[in-house]
This record gives C-alpha cells, sequence and structure tokens, in this order.
C-alpha cells in the first residue's frame, strides 16, 4: 500500500518561490567588484532569475546545458544560482584560482555553453576564450556601459542587457527531481579534476539538512555572511538554505581581508558567517591589531581544512562567537558532519568542552559513517581506532561525470580519502587525508595534531607538517613555519613547545622556516607542494 500524499518534486525553482512569497522583504546585500554596495530583496531576486530563464530559453539551449560562471560572491551570482537550475539547466561553477589551462580544459570537459563571469576575471576569459569552441555566449556581469570595448571575446554581452530585453513572468518547468542542478569540480591535485554533479533532490535535501538546529541552525532572523565563495561546493549549500529560510544575505565580493570582512560584518549586522581557517585568522589578526570586538557575530561555521585550536578558543573565549567546527568534500555536496554540543556537555569544564569542539562532529541526518581498517574490516566507534573514512547518503556522490575514474564505490560506499575516529557518542574526529599521515616505525602520527600545536605559539602565524623519509623509521615528521610579521621564533624554542603536549616519539625532527606556505584553489594547503619545495631538504642527523 502506498501512501496517499501529494507527489511533487522537490526543485530549485521551489526555494525561490517560497523566498519571493514568504521573505520577499527580505535583504540582499552584495559588495560589487565596482566598490559600492549593491542592495536589494528575495523579491528582486526571484523576479531577475526568471528573466535569466527566458534568457536561456531564447537562446533555444537544451534542458540540462551547462551554464558556466567565473564569478565572486553576489547578487547576480546568486540570480544565476536559481534561474540556471530553475530552469532545467545546469548551473557550472568555475573556480578562477585555477590555472588557464585547468580552467579551459574543466570548460571543455564541461561542456559549457554560456560562460558568465565578472569583470575582475576579463583577463581570464580573454586567455582561455580561444580554446573554448562549445561557448556560444559571453556574459560580463555588469551593466551595458562598462562593457569593455574591443575585448576580443566573441559573442560577448553585458547582463544586464542580456536579462534585461527578457520579461519577467516565467512559469518553473516541473520535471524529475533527479535531474542534475549544479555540478563542481574537484581540485584535481593528482590528474585531472573529476565533476561532482548534483541534483535538484540532492541540492534540496542538502538544503533542509542545513538548516537543522544541530548544523548551521538558520532562520529569518539570521542576517548571513558566506565568505566560503559561491564557485566552492555552492558556498557550502548556504544560498539554497538561505532561501529556504529567508536569511538575509551579505556577500563580500572580492575583498576578503580581514578590515574588508569586519567592516562589512558590523555594517550588516551579521550574525552568521562561514569560510575557511585562512580568512578567519586575516579577520582574527584585523580584530587583535585594532583592539575591535564584534556586536552582532553570534556563530561562525568553519571548514575546508582542520580549525586550529588557539582559533576556537580565539573566537569563543576572545569574542564570544561560537565555532561551529564542520566536515564535508565535493562530493557531499559538500556537508557531512557538524559540531555542536550534546545536551549533557553543558557542564564539562571549558578544556572539556573544547575537546569536543575541536572534533569535526557528528554526521547530519542523511549522511552515514563508517571507518574501515588495513584488512576492510569495520572498526569499533571507541574515539582511538582510526582507520580510512567511508560515507553514504542522499547527497553523496554515486559517480563522477561522464564515468570518469570507474565506479567510486566500494559496496556502496564512498570512499573519502580522510582517516579518522568515531567515539561513542558518532563525534568524527579527522586524523588526516590518508596521503598525509605520516607511518613511523609501524605508529601513525596525526600531521593535523602537529600543525595544531605549532598554531597554538603566539609566534607561529601558519604551519604545515609533512613526513619525510627516515632510514630507520620509515617517516618522520617536520613542520614548516610561516612567523608571524616581527615575530621572534627558533628551532629549539618551538620543538620545546610541543613538550607535554603529545608523546615524544611524536614531536616532529626539526622545523623549517619558510616565507609562505602553498595554498590551493579552496584555500587548503598544498602539501605535495610543500614537498616539491623541500625535496632538497635532509632531517638532522643528530
Amino acid at each position: 500500500m502506498l501512501g496517499l500524499m501529494q507527489n511533487q518534486p522537490l526543485l530549485i525553482s521551489a526555494l525561490i518561490t517560497h523566498a519571493e512569497r514568504h521573505h520577499g522583504d527580505g535583504e540582499i546585500v552584495s559588495r560589487r567588484v565596482e566598490g559600492d554596495l549593491h542592495r536589494y530583496q528575495w523579491r528582486d531576486v526571484a523576479r531577475r532569475a526568471r528573466q535569466v530563464a527566458n534568457a536561456l530559453d531564447g537562446m533555444q539551449l537544451l534542458f540540462s546545458d551547462r551554464i558556466a560562471t567565473l564569478a565572486w560572491n553576489g547578487y547576480r551570482h546568486l540570480e544565476l544560482y536559481f534561474g540556471v537550475s530553475g530552469s532545467g539547466r545546469v548551473l557550472h561553477t568555475l573556480n578562477p584560482r585555477l590555472h588557464p589551462d585547468q580552467i579551459a580544459w574543466i570548460a571543455n570537459h564541461a561542456e559549457d555553453q554560456v560562460l558568465c563571469f565578472e569583470l575582475s576575471f576579463l583577463p581570464l576569459v580573454q586567455a582561455i576564450h580561444a580554446r573554448c569552441p562549445g561557448i556560444r555566449q559571453y556574459v560580463a556581469l555588469c551593466e551595458a556601459d562598462r562593457l569593455p570595448v574591443d575585448s576580443g571575446i566573441p559573442h560577448l554581452v553585458s547582463y544586464e542587457a542580456w536579462i534585461g530585453a527578457q520579461g519577467d513572468r516565467y512559469d518553473w518547468p516541473v520535471f524529475d527531481e533527479n535531474s542534475a542542478s549544479s555540478m563542481c569540480y574537484t581540485s584535481g591535485t593528482t590528474g585531472n579534476p573529476k565533476a561532482a554533479l548534483y541534483s535538484q533532490r540532492s541540492t534540496i535535501l542538502h538544503a533542509y539538512a542545513a538548516s537543522l538546529p544541530d548544523v548551521m541552525g538558520l532562520s529569518a532572523r539570521d542576517s548571513v555572511l558566506p565568505v566560503v565563495p559561491m564557485f566552492h561546493v555552492n558556498a557550502w549549500g548556504i544560498p539554497y538554505a538561505a532561501a529556504l529560510n529567508g536569511c538575509k544575505l551579505v556577500f563580500p565580493g572580492p575583498n576578503l581581508d580581514g578590515k574588508s570582512v569586519y567592516e562589512l560584518m558590523e555594517a550588516e549586522q551579521v550574525t552568521f558567517a562561514a569560510g575557511v581557517p585562512t580568512v578567519w585568522q586575516m579577520l582574527l589578526g584585523h580584530l587583535k591589531q585594532n583592539g575591535l570586538r564584534f556586536s552582532s557575530l553570534k556563530r561562525t561555521v568553519i571548514g575546508g581544512s582542520a580549525c586550529p585550536p588557539a582559533m576556537i578558543d580565539a573566537f569563543r573565549e576572545d569574542y564570544g562567537v561560537d565555532v561551529l567546527h564542520a566536515w564535508g568534500m565535493t562530493e557531499m555536496s559538500p556537508l557531512g558532519t557538524l559540531c555542536t554540543l550534546k545536551n549533557r556537555h553543558a557542564g564539562l569544564p571549558a578544556p572539556e568542552q573544547l575537546k569536543i569542539r575541536l572534533k569535526q562532529g557528528r554526521a547530519i541526518f542523511g549522511v552515514d559513517l563508517k571507518i574501515i581498517g588495513d584488512a576492510g574490516e569495520e572498526l569499533p566507534w571507541d574515539g582511538k581506532t582510526f582507520g580510512d573514512l567511508y560515507v553514504k547518503g542522499p547527497w553523496v556522490v554515486r559517480e563522477y561525470f561522464k564515468g570518469d575514474g570507474g565506479d567510486p564505490l566500494i559496496e556502496g560506499w564512498f570512499p573519502t580519502g580522510d582517516v579518522g575516529t568515531i567515539d561513542g557518542e558518532g563525534y568524527l574526529q579527522i586524523t588526516d587525508r590518508s596521503k598525509d599521515v605520516i607511518k613511523s616505525g609501524g605508529e601513525w602520527i596525526s600531521s593535523i595534531d602537529i600543525e595544531n600545536i605549532a598554531m597554538a605559539h603566539p609566534c607561529v602565524q601558519m604551519a604545515a607538517c609533512v613526513g619525510m623519509k627516515h632510514p630507520k623509521w620509515d617517516e618522520r615528521p617536520i613542520v614548516a613555519v610561516v612567523k608571524r610579521p616581527g615575530a621572534e621564533l627558533s628551532r629549539e624554542e618551538l620543538l620545546g613547545f610541543y613538550e607535554g603536549k603529545i608523546a615524544k616519539w611524536q614531536v616532529p625532527d626539526d622545523v623549517v622556516f619558510v616565507e609562505a606556505i602553498p595554498l590551493g584553489a579552496t584555500g587548503k594547503m598544498l602539501k605535495t607542494r610543500l614537498r616539491e619545495q623541500l625535496k632538497d631538504y635532509r632531517l638532522p642527523t643528530a
């Protein structure tokens, strides 16, 4: 016997329709490339998204054709999120931090038909357009009078002219909820990147999950600042969850320095923000140097890479901001876990609470986790035994676009490439990437633990731990360190700082001071490149 409920597909167009009807006066504030602030409301997003859909229909684009963007976090990008996917096409967010050769390869592999780009990325588009013959239309995200003259880019039109020629009435089509909605490519640190192809259904379920009280806890009372880029896994799904809940959205545009982010937060009374540790490091540095405080910020989600304990402490103890540690990946849309305390943890001393907050958190409903040993056996949830992390769920990738890489699943589970533990209460702690874990004398050493301790030293701005070949122990850890400006720090002082914090055999063998640690296109440390830079390094003999 089947249930007798209405069978309505879960479609992204329903999100923007809901936001318009029930939160039409909700504000969207964007810092533009031009430098000014743009303000309008959810009802305006909906109206202009319908114009985008009409423009795409006018080009006679096919269902599921790919529409690419090279854009910052802003209102026009938001309109594309809904206009493209709502009309049945696939939004493809290109990462402008990648090399032009890689961007051209990705655009061709995706078979992009239209490319919408910010004027700040004009040189990048000029560098790739001749190599992307499949792109039929280039759209500069600007007013008609700002369209560059003699750009050399064929079929170029301004966004405002492109959608301005269209009416704002549009009947959103109804189709299978399993149809593709957007696609994001992995960072491709080894080989060519692969594309995760999200569905309408998976995106809606992910938006629901992100909104839960023990996840992001979003509501119409929030002013939300997604610092995580909209070109990076759909800004962790925040644009969709914001429409679902009617949040005020505040977009930072290209200015992600500490001063710009802080001033925007204060001016727009931001209550919730999300981003990677490198951005928050700049923000905290600005606050400390200028004796500033937050007047409205209540909580921030930090993900993308492990959050150092010192950063959690600074947000909570110095500024009263609750840090929500998160974990996920492109193949997971991206949310997998988020760390909030349970009721019984409220009475724990602050150091014990911090131990929990440092973990990546509990699985969100819809995501299942397990850890696997070397022999393929499932390992216990005791918080001590660590193994390879596997996941499954309705917003976890089944296979990559065009079948790249073959079948990624193992008995229905996706191997994440992360190594971690899960405790008896279901809290996940990532101890390393499988490719970064250091095996020394038959024991595993977590590079994340070593980095976190170094980051707690007041003279350290950034730290990265890598393993170096050792004739006796297989590998030994060293830590590469960027000192804070003007700070004095010796190798001996930092190595002494590890005393009593980890076992003696886990203490790094050496400290290497560097000017900078290479970062990838999503703000993560590129340890492969760091190892290349240190290829001539030799461990101390004594």
